[in-house]
């Protein structure tokens, strides 16, 4: 019986077109996935969009379209961007659909249940664009007496009735929560930045709005619609069947991991657990945090123009170049530059000469002088065996990097198998074996072959279309292509087709 795994982006907020960012996270979370379907996990992946509020409200009204036509547009548009970037979710889910009402309403009923509801009045700064409340100190002053949030957005005063929950109530519950679960927030940096949060104290948060009606009705409350964020984060459990106690995917609840950005840590890491625990159902295991790009230095933004689209890169550079480099270029956690530079650094460097110089090598020589056939495994010299352990030992050190989301420092780990396989070939000199030797070239060309080919398994997360044409390129059959089936040899004399380059330098076009 395999073990569930139930892995989940953001849900993006249809309010305007997906940029890097949105490829980023996505890419990070089908990694994630990918990575656990290949080492024997029962896997389930979420992604989707958010599409109430305020903010949707608005930006609808400015395109001259209907809410929901507006949303069903900007949703297709995120959709064939995740499609675009090769992104293997098992379901894409929208918070117009019925599913996804019928279950935030009945995560409503649980709280009010519990006593964690009342109706009052609030009072105090909304941020329309972060559809955020804000204390006052938390705010700048700007010269001319208006304030902004902390993340720059405009606040303005707002009174109206509300319905309020009780966070206030679960400050101890969730400092507890944190302490016993070191691992619960990702990276250390947004675990204290939520810690010093809470440990600041919880003022009990406004979950209802009366001054627009673009969102998921109350419970019983004629006038008022559901606050943003609990609409939002309640399609977690939407996409695993909730309420139904039976539904065949509740088995992957509580979900292993959220992948979200660094701007909506609050929101996943404080009031969704919060919520949970009111409702009286699991709380995930882990929420893990990306930080942002910015190009050639400066923040994206459309003002300065600088905003990137993934698809356009991925026209330009490839689409494995493009997910390798974004899971390959900066640490997962932190802030990192993105430029053109850096991207052909990266193809051509690593993909080009250290990998695709490696495998075509190899192939290339076993083609031409092993009657195109794998060949035999000899007896090892102390060469071989250390090239073969650090390549035996792989699975495991990527598997401890894969837990972490430190997804760079897997790649490194796995370069540094490449680089040592480079070495090997450099001082073996197969070429010159096959005019002295060749039955140890033979062995040599094996020990190439075997290692590449845990190098190309283990990358098939994060590059899948080129490492399945590796893959192909050394025989491996499409059932024993799992971490769990490096375990048994490739048959020796294995016929293995002619090689082609998978990973051509780039050269930039003629001006």
């Amino acid at each position: 019986m395999k073990t569930p795994y139930y892995v989940t982006t953001p849900i993006y907020y249809v309010n305007g077109a997906p940029h890097i960012g949105h490829a980023y996270t996505s890419v990070a979370a089908d990694v994630m996935a990918r990575f656990k379907r290949l080492d024997g996990y029962d896997v389930f992946f979420l992604t989707g969009t958010d599409e109430h509020g305020q903010k949707v409200e608005k930006a609808a009204r400015d395109a001259g379209l209907d809410p929901q036509a507006f949303t069903d547009q900007v949703s297709a548009d995120f959709k064939a961007m995740a499609d675009a970037m090769d992104i293997s979710y098992d379901d894409y889910i929208r918070t117009t659909e019925p599913r996804h009402k019928l279950s935030t309403a009945e995560l409503w009923r649980r709280i009010d249940k519990a006593g964690d509801l009342y109706l009052g009045h609030y009072e105090g700064w909304y941020a329309v664009r972060d559809e955020a409340f804000y204390d006052e100190s938390e705010l700048t002053k700007k010269p001319d007496g208006s304030f902004v949030a902390p993340s720059g957005a405009p606040v303005e005063w707002v009174r109206e009735p509300s319905y309020f929950f009780r966070l206030s109530a679960f400050q101890d519950r969730l400092l507890q929560l944190y302490e016993k679960n070191p691992d619960f927030i990702a990276p250390t940096s947004r675990r204290n930045e939520v810690i010093s949060f809470v440990k600041g104290g919880l003022m009990d948060l406004s979950i209802s709005r009366t001054t627009f009606n673009w969102g998921i009705p109350v419970p019983d409350a004629p006038g008022h619609v559901m606050y943003v964020w609990l609409d939002a984060l309640t399609n977690y459990v939407t996409g695993c069947g909730f309420p139904d106690p039976n539904a065949p995917r509740w088995k992957y609840w509580p979900a292993d991991v959220h992948f979200v950005g660094k701007d909506i840590i609050r929101f996943h890491a404080v009031y969704w657990p919060a919520f949970l625990m009111s409702a009286g159902l699991p709380l995930p295991r882990r929420i893990t945090s990306n930080g942002w790009w910015v190009v050639d230095g400066e923040k994206m933004s459309k003002s300065l123009g600088n905003v990137i689209e993934p698809r356009k890169l991925v026209e330009t550079f490839g689409l494995d170049q493009i997910r390798y480099f974004l899971m390959r270029e900066k640490p997962f956690g932190a802030d990192g530059s993105i430029s053109h530079q850096a991207i052909i650094s990266r193809m051509n460097v690593e993909l080009a000469n250290d990998l695709g110089n490696l495998a075509q090598r190899s192939l290339s020589m076993i083609a031409r002088n092993c009657g195109g056939a794998l060949p035999p495994t000899g007896p090892r010299t102390e060469d071989d065996t250390a090239l073969l352990d650090g390549a035996t030992a792989l699975p495991d050190l990527v598997r401890v990097n894969m837990e972490r989301q430190t997804f760079h420092d897997a790649l490194e780990e796995v370069w540094r198998v490449v680089r040592a396989a480079n070495g090997y070939i450099d001082r073996q000199a197969p070429w010159a074996l096959n005019k002295t030797d060749k039955v140890r070239m033979g062995h040599v060309l094996r020990v190439l072959a075997d290692t590449v080919r845990v190098v190309a398994t283990l990358l098939q997360p994060v590059m899948p279309g080129s490492m399945a044409k590796m893959l192909d390129q050394l025989g491996v059959p499409a059932d024993a292509r799992t971490i769990a089936a490096l375990a048994t040899p490739l048959s020796d004399g294995t016929p293995l087709p002619a090689p082609q380059g998978v990973f051509p330098r780039y050269v930039e076009p003629a001006a």
